[in-house]
């Protein structure tokens, strides 16, 4: 059997660009990024269903950890981690920024407390925050 020629496309979904490259785990955990403003699109708000096209850059907040990245390919379908990566490209800056917060992120949990409080520091915890 003959398969249809596809057709490339020219332009999708923000929802579910971020859903097929691996961003979210589900369209609706990227559109609720989109509608909380964790997603700009060319320095620019947007919405869920904001038609994305190749070229245009994206900026993506995952908790703490901030991505800006070029679209490189346009996707409807969900593949593997793999075939998501060539969807787009980080910029260089936000490589280096990523980076750099994780290297702080190591180096500030290496200095944190080695247990949890027992339960006679507890209470000195709640007295000095009491005595405010």
């Amino acid at each position: 059997m003959n398969k249809p020629p596809t057709i490339p496309m020219t332009d999708t979904r923000a929802d579910v660009w971020l859903w097929a490259a691996r961003f979210f785990k589900t369209r609706s955990l990227a559109r609720q990024a989109i509608d909380g403003g964790r997603v700009d699109v060319n320095d620019l708000g947007c919405k869920p269903a904001k038609t994305l096209h190749v070229g245009d850059r994206l900026k993506i907040s995952r908790g703490e950890e901030r991505l800006e990245v070029e679209l490189l390919v346009l996707s409807d379908r969900r593949g593997p981690a793999n075939v998501a990566q060539t969807l787009y490209r980080e910029t260089e800056a936000s490589r280096i920024a990523r980076e750099a917060m994780r290297e702080q992120h190591r180096l500030v949990g290496a200095s944190g407390p080695l247990k949890r409080p027992d339960k006679q520091v507890r209470r000195e915890l709640r007295r000095l925050k009491d005595q405010r």
